[in-house]
């Protein structure tokens, strides 16, 4: 390897770049990074694997990351924030786009005879706080403005001294437990609509679901679902005739006011929690027909959201709790005798509120999680860990069991047809899985790039978004 005098090359980054360009083993460096497909925080890995046959005892094949021109295995970090990794982020929306499209048109393990069971797209918003700027149709604000889309005072409170932020913090907290409510009374009502007893509904009918969190501007989360009738054994088998789209759409539209969960403090009162008013509850095309709301449509809809987190809001993607403390401000001696963390100064938070890059909504939001977060009776909330989500505890996509396949199912079966590649490609014979044996041992030696090596990564991150770009104008 030649020597390189790079002192007047002013970026670490190039100069970074240049050592590595200039690494005997560059293409193998090269390779990982572009099997990442541009992921931005990759994990890496040391360690060995070995492929032994069973029956003879021969070692047929082994690899050592000690072998890699950086010493290291790098693997993809798998995040579904778009804002943390755009590349894996695209992949984790292209494995629930065909989650949902197969709960909804058949495939995966799905049998296609699900496209005749009755399904809807039903979006269950937040209720009111209090009056917020917005963009009514065909009228201006209540502020007296016609606020323009990118208006950063959309979704912030008209008179933040009256806006209800605790009630605000603490619904999206229960927005999880509210769903579950829901589910519970959307089976009751079913039950009454289908004139069984509940106990006998199990075996009449059951209720299959997909699921996605989205915020909006005003910071509250809301739920699109696809919500589908099946048998009494899920995609398999369809409903009785008589249990049609028409009544599951009136199921839910009885079902959705009278989830509500009521909470108690001192320091607050008696609050009773429950959906808003909105509610918008829509049939799903069926299939072949010309509609806008069709199996793709909602698919591609639940799939774009399902990358978003709370950043979209105008809030952060990163925990604002200190993690040597675990937000608590001190830690604990052997003997007991609490210790002030020094890495937080005591305050628990690792960047302090007042100094954080949001809007004075948001930043209320974070605070007012943080306050409520200290009180006995919503310890369990962990609000301080949830901060940066605004109170939001739960996931962001969720489904039924027996709605459609799963995420660890697609990415199992991505795995195997990788590796199935990568045997081919390197001309290694077919392993028999019953006659051989793969052991290994890995550890975790840190994240990220090197400042040359996320060059290269952001070169092909561009260069496939481009490629995807030229794709969907219609090229070739």
């Amino acid at each position: 390897m030649v020597t390189l005098d790079l002192r007047h090359v002013a970026s670490p980054a190039v100069r970074d770049l240049l050592h590595l360009v200039n690494h005997p083993d560059f293409d193998r460096a090269q390779q990982q990074i572009e099997h990442l497909g541009g992921c931005t925080e990759p994990v890496r890995l040391t360690g060995r694997t070995t492929t032994v046959d069973t029956t003879t005892g021969e070692v047929l094949r082994s690899y050592t990351s000690s072998d890699e021109p950086t010493g290291s295995l790098l693997s993809a970090c798998g995040n579904r924030r778009a804002s943390r990794c755009p590349a894996c982020s695209h992949l984790y929306a292209a494995d629930t786009y065909h989650l949902i499209r197969a709960g909804l048109s058949g495939g995966k393990t799905v049998p296609d005879t699900v496209r005749t069971h009755p399904r809807v797209f039903a979006t269950l918003t937040a209720p009111s706080f209090g009056p917020v700027h917005n963009r009514p149709d065909a009228r201006p604000c209540r502020c007296g403005t016609r606020h323009e889309p990118t208006d950063a005072l959309l979704g912030t409170p008209l008179n933040p001294a009256t806006y209800d932020y605790v009630g605000a913090v603490l619904f999206n907290a229960h927005a999880g437990a509210l769903w579950a409510r829901f589910a519970i009374y959307l089976r009751r009502e079913l039950a009454t609509r289908l004139g069984i007893m509940q106990k006998a509904a199990r075996a009449v009918f059951r209720v299959s679901f997909a699921k996605v969190a989205e915020y909006q501007k005003r910071g509250l989360v809301h739920f699109h679902a696809v919500i589908r009738l099946d048998g009494p054994d899920g995609n398999t088998q369809p409903p009785p005739s008589y249990a049609t789209a028409a009544v599951l759409t009136d199921a839910i539209r009885s079902a959705a006011p009278r989830a509500r969960i009521s909470v108690t403090s001192d320091a607050i009162g008696e609050r009773e929690l429950s959906w808003g008013q909105q509610l918008d509850v829509r049939e799903i095309a069926a299939f072949g027909t010309d509609s806008e709301l069709t199996d793709q449509a909602v698919a591609a809809y639940v799939a774009k959201y399902a990358t978003k987190s709370a950043d979209a809001s105008g809030t952060l993607d990163r925990a604002l709790y200190c993690r040597p403390c675990q937000g608590r401000g001190a830690t604990l001696l052997p003997h007991g005798t609490p210790l002030p963390c020094t890495a937080c100064d005591g305050t628990g938070q690792a960047r302090l509120l007042s100094r954080l890059p949001v809007a004075r909504h948001v930043r209320q939001m974070i605070r007012t999680c943080w306050e409520l977060g200290k009180l006995p009776e919503f310890a369990h909330l962990k609000l301080w860990k949830w901060a940066h989500m605004l109170g939001f505890r739960g996931h962001f996509s969720t489904k039924s069991r027996s709605y459609s396949t799963t995420l660890g199912a697609l990415r199992d079966a991505r795995r195997t047809w990788r590796t199935e590649q990568a045997r081919a490609h390197a001309g290694l014979p077919e392993s028999d899985p019953t006659t051989t044996l793969v052991v290994g041992h890995w550890d975790y030696l840190g994240s990220g790039y090197s400042p040359g090596a996320a060059l290269l990564a952001a070169g092909v991150w561009h260069r496939k978004e481009l490629e995807r770009q030229f794709i969907a104008e219609g090229g070739c």
